[in-house]
């Protein structure tokens, strides 16, 4: 009866018509303005599926906590990220857009999770080696089991798809094994498998100063990267600096080996275009880097520019932004709330 109920709500805890999209479930850390890095390899791919889906995105600031985090930086952060991804297309009214914190089924369906996960599967995870690098010994115990808060994060909303790139893999096996025994040691099939969402090659953009270093907000220079509130100016001037190399631009992309850097802004020219790399260089092809700076320059600011607004008439006006937040959790609250509340009774917590 409550399983039935559960799959039969949408977004707004309403009535599930027959014909209901499936669920997505993503999340993404507030690190502030994102950059293009963020935009081009996942942002614009969240707004893509709300056309045929069933969208619930998160500002995962419980995550951000697994390292330490300035308190009035984090709660800044969390405002700045919201409002840029609305910014950018993502519709807090027709789906979901809330902060991770604001909903407690993701931290009481992550203690379930802490129990059903094994250590073996935990010690296994890539990702937590490279973050903890050779003092694992000093990170935080949060860090370690951050897998099984992603899989609460998914499975409260029985979510059956998640946008993933290679580095996320992992973990949702990971929560495909945690769903799967959670079901097998109650004896029931609750929890749905989740599917990767792969969206075809991911624009990956690399830092505008080292075309070997992913683009990085961590990244000392600012003139690294683009970020979404990039001035035109800014955006002009970082592109016009950005590293190159003296060859003019190839005719086809098997020229662009062993140059990254220009591979990287032909990269980011193609995926701003919705194009392939061979289209940009049979138009750019055997120029030099100045001209095409320009026509690079130009397509980004006019791409950006009214996503930089938008952030900031956002951030202008925090009691709209902060309402938007509010009515998001409320909302994710009807969805998550009695799916929880149901693994809870299935595993026996007491309800008086």
């Amino acid at each position: 009866m409550i399983a039935s109920a559960i799959n039969g709500l949408t977004a707004t805890g309403t009535a599930r018509k027959t014909t209901a999209m499936q669920r997505i479930f993503s999340g993404i850390q507030p690190s502030g303005i994102p950059t293009l890095g963020n935009y081009l390899g996942a942002i614009r791919n969240w707004v893509a599926l709300q056309h045929d889906h069933d969208c619930i995105y998160c500002v995962v600031d419980l995550h951000a906590i697994t390292v330490w985090q300035d308190p009035k930086l984090l709660a800044q952060q969390t405002r700045e990220l919201a409002a840029s991804i609305i910014a950018c297309g993502i519709d807090p009214t027709a789906h979901i857009v809330f902060h991770q914190s604001a909903v407690a089924a993701h931290v009481r369906l992550a203690w379930i999770f802490n129990c059903v996960a094994r250590l073996g599967w935990l010690n296994r995870m890539t990702q937590f080696k490279d973050k903890a690098g050779p003092d694992r010994e000093n990170v935080s115990a949060g860090l370690y089991v951050y897998p099984n808060l992603m899989a609460a994060d998914i499975l409260a909303y029985h979510a059956t798809r998640v946008p993933v790139g290679d580095d996320q893999r992992q973990h949702l096996e990971l929560a495909n094994d945690i769903a799967q025994k959670f079901n097998h040691d109650y004896g029931i099939d609750f929890f749905p498998a989740i599917e990767p969402l792969i969206l075809g090659p991911a624009a990956r953009v690399m830092s505008l100063r080292d075309g070997m270093k992913k683009m990085s907000k961590s990244d000392a220079s600012d003139q690294s990267r683009i970020n979404l509130s990039d001035a035109p100016d800014a955006i002009a001037l970082k592109i016009r600096r950005a590293k190159t190399d003296p060859a003019p631009l190839p005719g086809e992309p098997a020229g662009l080996e062993g140059r990254p850097e220009a591979r990287n802004l032909v990269g980011i020219y193609a995926a701003l275009r919705d194009t392939d790399p061979g289209d940009v260089l049979r138009e750019h092809g055997g120029k030099g880097f100045g001209a095409f700076k320009e026509a690079l320059a130009a397509l980004l600011i006019e791409t950006l520019r009214p996503i930089a607004a938008e952030t900031r008439r956002l951030l202008n006006d925090p009691e709209t932004l902060d309402a938007i937040l509010r009515d998001g959790a409320a909302r994710a609250a009807a969805i998550a709330e009695p799916i929880v509340a149901e693994a809870e009774r299935l595993v026996g917590f007491l309800r008086v």
